[in-house]
């Protein structure tokens, strides 16, 4: 037979459309489900089965039957509290603690970390004794021992750098031979050397578009003086240095221009590997020339360029105006209008009389620069000289030479070579060739009917040059009296 069905009491249409009437029957229904406190299955305490000899033993289990019924009308109260609401409140602090309650996990189970089998080594650490070796007869197994060596050399692996990836040796039992592992240790430091010097590579050179933490203080140290203004982003890059836009300030009440270029010169020589051959044969900079500490060739380097601008702004050729100087870092006026640079000569297109007063110009400033300033530009092409308010602009000199340089007159001919193929490919009909320009720039009588013999005539020439001036003795080198050039600010 089947439970006795209830009852159902009528009622109306408007108590069944009754929310709290609603509410109110699913709470009796959901009250009915527990198991009423007054009824308990459990066998009563009586004399015929529980020893009552002792009260202590009574006592205890009164103590237990209370929690219970307390525990039990305590998940009543708490569902009746928390009703439909989302958030619910638990009442289980307030619970007794039941001795007679079975742990969900047994005293066997442990943490299986705890037992896995480590495959790199034995289940017990073995120590070798002091004679070397353990067992007797045929079972004698010493620290050699090729399964005790390759587990071993399997576990100190461990200890490589975290960069060396050795992977995950759980449920295999690995043995390496001493010559992989001293060759994957030997690989290992290799990599970690590597991998530091790339850091600091790239924490201590000046990269493409981009400066280190040290120049970015010198530019920083530049702004909060008053020097400038604000620096803006970068203009050009090439393979000796990073021009950025700077905005002038001023210098012990001298006004700085308006638009500035700041010219940081690259801290790393991987792109321009043979600049030492521009600066360690310069009579100027001979003596300072030091191979074994590149930051002070770059500090050179950039010295070297602001004496160049200097003798060419003193001689009235084009150039940019050097401000100041601060270790590898050339502030000077900026060639151009609104953040803009002035278009290189490359880059221009004119007609055919703008293009050959250009020409007759570069050919002006180019004997300015021999006779005049006593200089070879050195890297003279289309790429280094600007077009700007009607007029070109020598830019880049920071490689140029003195004629009486080891190879001042090969440097020259390779300008002149560079100048006379942009102008003759431009259209310019009075265009000379390299030979011609060379012996009208430098006043010298070169004559060849080849370019191999006009070369080996100029290398003689710097022989004879070169062996001259060392009869005279070294050329003093000169400092920024001799140009009247800008403060060099030197923080060390």
């Amino acid at each position: 037979m089947g439970a006795p069905q209830k009852e159902t009491v009528p009622c109306s249409l408007t108590e069944v459309m009754s929310e709290q009437l609603a509410k109110h029957l699913q709470l009796e229904d959901e009250l009915s489900a527990f198991p009423s406190t007054a009824v308990n299955n459990e066998p009563l305490i009586t004399g015929d089965n529980i020893d009552t000899s002792s009260d202590l033993l009574l006592a205890q289990m009164l103590q237990m039957e209370f929690d219970r019924e307390f525990d039990s009308q305590l998940r009543l109260e708490e569902k009746k509290y928390n009703g439909d609401s989302k958030v619910s409140i638990s009442f289980e602090n307030y619970r007794m603690a039941h001795p007679y309650d079975d742990s969900d996990s047994s005293d066997d189970e442990v943490d299986w970390q705890d037992t896995r089998h480590d495959p790199y080594g034995p289940d017990k650490p073995k120590t070798t004794p002091k004679k070397g070796f353990t067992g007797k007869g045929k079972n004698i197994t010493t620290k050699h021992d090729e399964e005790i060596c390759g587990r071993r050399n399997t576990a100190r692996m461990e200890n490589f750098a975290s960069e060396f990836l050795v992977g995950d040796g759980i449920g295999m039992d690995l043995k390496l031979s001493n010559q992989v592992f001293n060759s994957l240790k030997q690989h290992s430091y290799s990599e970690q050397r590597r991998s530091a010097k790339i850091h600091e590579k790239k924490e201590h050179s000046t990269a493409e578009q981009a400066v280190d933490s040290k120049t970015r203080l010198l530019m920083y140290k530049m702004v909060n003086s008053g020097i400038l203004e604000a620096v803006n982003g970068c203009i050009s890059t090439g393979k000796e240095s990073v021009v950025f836009h700077a905005k002038g300030g001023s210098i012990d009440d001298k006004i700085v221009p308006e638009e500035c270029a700041l010219k940081v010169f690259k801290t790393t020589l991987n792109e321009f590997k043979t600049r030492d051959k521009y600066i360690k044969d310069d009579y100027r900079f001979k003596d300072r020339f030091s191979k074994l500490n590149p930051r002070k060739i770059i500090r050179m380097w950039a010295e070297k360029e602001m004496h160049n601008l200097s003798r060419m702004q003193s001689a009235g050729i084009p150039c940019p105006e050097v401000i100041i100087l601060k270790k590898h870092i050339l502030v000077m006026s900026f060639i151009g209008e609104n953040q803009v640079p002035a278009p290189k000569l490359k880059e221009i297109k004119m007609n055919s009389e703008d293009m050959k007063g250009a020409y007759y110009q570069v050919l002006n400033m180019m004997k300015q620069l021999y006779n005049e300033c006593n200089l070879v530009h050195a890297d003279l092409s289309e790429y280094n000289m600007l077009w700007h308010d009607g007029k070109v602009w020598f830019i880049d000199v920071s490689q140029s030479v003195e004629p009486t340089h080891p190879h001042g007159l090969e440097f020259l001919f390779r300008d002149c070579r560079n100048v006379s193929t942009f102008f003759q490919k431009a259209g310019v009909a009075e265009a000379m060739n390299a030979f011609d320009l060379f012996n009208a720039v430098s006043g010298l009588d070169v004559q060849a009917s080849n370019e191999a013999e006009f070369v080996a005539a100029i290398e003689a020439l710097e022989k004879i040059n070169e062996d001259h001036v060392q009869k005279r003795g070294k050329k003093a080198s000169f400092d920024q009296s001799d140009d009247g050039g800008p403060p060099i600010i030197n923080d060390e």
